[in-house]
């Protein structure tokens, strides 16, 4: 049997925008998944939210971090 590699979620930020993650989608190998994540901030306190992640190879989950961080610097005018 083949071992599986061990594959990495980066959760998107709430509140990119949707071309963003649809870029990241189509320019790297990765999948877009959704998480349940638990809020502790402000009045969310232990809310539970849907977010989504972008799933994929440790590296190539690195890149899009990059990326999609210098896309957002970019966006805000920074």
């Amino acid at each position: 049997m083949a071992e599986e590699e061990e594959l990495y979620d980066m959760l998107v930020p709430p509140g990119v925008p949707r071309k963003m993650i649809y870029d990241v989608a189509e320019k790297y190998d990765v999948e877009v998944v959704r998480r349940q994540r638990k809020m502790s901030f402000a009045n969310m306190d232990g809310d539970s939210r849907e977010l989504i992640a972008f799933r994929g190879k440790r590296e190539v989950v690195e890149e899009v971090q990059d990326y999609l961080f210098a896309q957002l610097k970019e966006f805000i005018g920074e």
